[in-house]
């Protein structure tokens, strides 16, 4: 019996999945997302029953039930679906640009059975050409879902959440920044050598062009408001689905680019390189290259066990206006490299709800919406934010912590409201170091001296979007411009001392907003961070009042200056305050 397009499959919550490519690293990390679940059934599927049974057996707190199979996708993949009927078939093996002659040969055989298709794959091609099955599943009664990864279903629902208020859409960029540690799968590195500097096709300036994988550049800073960034990533483009989907969910848009941001970025270099060569026909691919590829990137890492992504959408509101806002991820350890298989989780989920995809072969841009993923997200190290690239009057601080502004406690905000000229006073109590070294930087800088109970002001003077601070301990001064970071400082705050600069990331916990040292340079050259020095300071409210800790040392010198206390504003000074009034004792952080 045929299904009409707008009836949906019976939902139910007790299924039985089939992983194939299960013991793999995106099936793996699927079976690890939906083991808790003990209302399913999962088989975990692939070339090796001996490999699939030590995984399951390996899944000793595993809830759902674990049945380990051999299916080869080139094998009689219909009669093993007769024999196992599951609810439903995810194809996690890839890589899906090369599949052969009979490129969906799985897709057919879960039609034939009626067995629900989900798959992870990247390949521009494999998946557009998804919906010539459109039919066949509809009259099947099962849903055919291609792409249901983060590209290009994620970035599908972040661009829709976006852009809920334009009247235009013009840009969409995105980008993937997968931690050094992620463990990349080996059949993510064929598809990555496959496409490397081969043509493909995306829009660009109002029409379709030819695009060439990893050989076009962005830089990108993922820093969710409020939260310490990624490190500046240098991202290139990728061969992936977004470049077609989106342009048919955008039609208005004049380019559409996604890209992503390896790291060690020597090693991404390098392989840019190798692309090159595919370019300039001296190499006809870089496949032969994929078992070294993946090999360095297991071996070879170093830097953040961290990753991100990132998507940015430009375009106008409904009175013209321009606006450019952009939604950001950050992931810490491993909850990064499960976001790519939380599609299928989230797909999962809304079949046990009630909500189960509509029949029929599609790309499934359309499937999931944002608030699925962040039901997904809440459990786990990832935070997100929008950034609002419109405000440049802003003061310089709320123009560096967009949205995480209102965050702060008012006296925080005050503090920083960046009027043309304002003065605040307080006390202050300053430690120095002992060695000569640590004397001789505090000299060099201005520090003040170590002292007990000293007075302290500070004038904040904002010119041209940068702001000068004045310090005054009693009778010595020294003072820093402080101004919003660009280029690989992007998004941080720069702090100058005469011919040194440090670039900060204003970073949000409770109550407190803490100043994290992330670059910094000597005359303007870039210089090592583990070179720089250790820098610790905060900023927060007790008994009501603004409260300062900074403390800077080397590992050369030890502790060079630490000084905490307390300021109020001109204006409070003069309606009352007490200067001399005894002062919160401060906790050394």
């Amino acid at each position: 019996m045929s299904m009409r397009e707008h009836e949906r499959p019976r939902a139910k919550e007790e299924l039985t999945i089939l992983v194939l490519g299960g013991y793999g690293t995106f099936g793996a990390r699927i079976v690890a997302l939906l083991e808790s679940d003990p209302r399913l059934t999962l088989i975990v599927a692939g070339r090796s029953l001996e490999k699939a049974r030590r995984f399951c057996d390996a899944r000793s707190g595993a809830v759902a039930r674990l049945h380990p199979v051999d299916l080869d996708r080139d094998g009689d993949v219909e009669a093993k679906l007769a024999s196992l009927r599951p609810d439903i078939l995810v194809d996690a093996s890839g890589p899906f640009q090369a599949y052969g002659d009979e490129p969906y040969r799985v897709v057919k055989a879960c039609i034939a059975r009626r067995v629900n298709y989900l798959d992870l794959a990247d390949g521009l091609q494999f998946v557009a050409a998804i919906r010539t099955f459109d039919e066949e599943a509809l009259s099947a009664g099962c849903f055919v879902l291609s792409g249901v990864s983060s590209f290009p279903v994620l970035t599908a629902a972040v661009t829709r959440r976006l852009s809920h208020d334009l009247a235009r859409v013009d840009v969409i960029r995105g980008g993937i920044a997968p931690s050094p540690y992620a463990g990349i799968g080996e059949n993510v590195m064929r598809a990555i050598a496959g496409y490397a500097g081969q043509p493909t096709t995306l829009k660009r300036d109002a029409k379709l062009t030819i695009g060439r994988p990893l050989l076009e550049h962005m830089r990108f800073t993922i820093a969710p408001p409020g939260s310490l960034p990624l490190h500046n990533r240098l991202f290139s483009l990728v061969d992936v689905p977004d470049l077609v989907a989106l342009t048919k969910l955008w039609p208005e848009a004049n380019t559409i680019w996604m890209g992503a941001g390896p790291v060690p970025e020597i090693l991404h270099r390098a392989l840019i390189a190798f692309a090159w060569l595919v370019r300039l026909r001296i190499l006809r691919s870089l496949s032969f290259l994929a078992p070294l590829m993946h090999f360095v990137s297991r071996h070879v890492r170093w830097g953040e066990h961290r990753g991100g992504m990132f998507v940015e959408v430009e375009g106008e509101n409904a009175s013209g206006k321009k606006i450019c806002r952009s939604w950001q991820l950050l992931a810490e350890r491993d909850d990064g490299p499960l976001i790519p298989s939380m599609a299928v989780e989230a797909v999962v989920k809304a079949i046990q709800h009630g909500d189960a995809p509509k029949a029929g072969a599609r790309v499934a841009v359309r499937d999931i919406e944002l608030h699925q993923y962040e039901e997904l997200f809440a459990g786990r190290q990832i935070t997100t934010g929008v950034r609002d690239e419109n405000g440049e009057d802003q003061p310089l601080y709320r123009r560096i912590l967009k949205s995480a502004w209102e965050d702060l406690p008012s006296q925080i905000r005050e503090m920083h409201r960046g009027d043309a000229f304002s003065r605040a006073q307080g006390r202050a109590t300053i430690e120095r170091g002992s060695s000569v070294f640590s004397k001789l930087c505090a000299a060099l800088i201005g520090f003040p001296e170590a002292g007990e109970d000293t007075a302290v002001t500070v004038e904040f003077e904002a010119k041209h979007g940068a702001e000068r601070w004045t310090r005054r301990f009693d009778q010595m001064a020294f003072s820093s411009c402080q101004f919003a970071g660009t280029g690989r400082s992007s998004k941080l705050l720069c702090e100058r001392f005469g011919p040194l600069v440090f670039a900060l990331a204003l970073v949000l916990d409770p109550g407190k907003l803490r100043l994290v040292l992330r670059r910094w340079s000597l005359f303007g050259v870039p210089l090592p961070l583990w070179l720089g020095p250790r820098a610790d300071a905060c900023e927060s409210v007790e008994q009501g009042r603004f409260q300062f800790h900074v403390e800077i040392g080397h590992v050369l010198t030890g502790l060079i200056v630490r000084y905490r206390g307390w300021l109020v504003l001109s204006r409070d000074v003069l309606s009352g305050e007490d200067l001399h009034a005894p002062k919160a004792e401060l906790p050394i952080l």
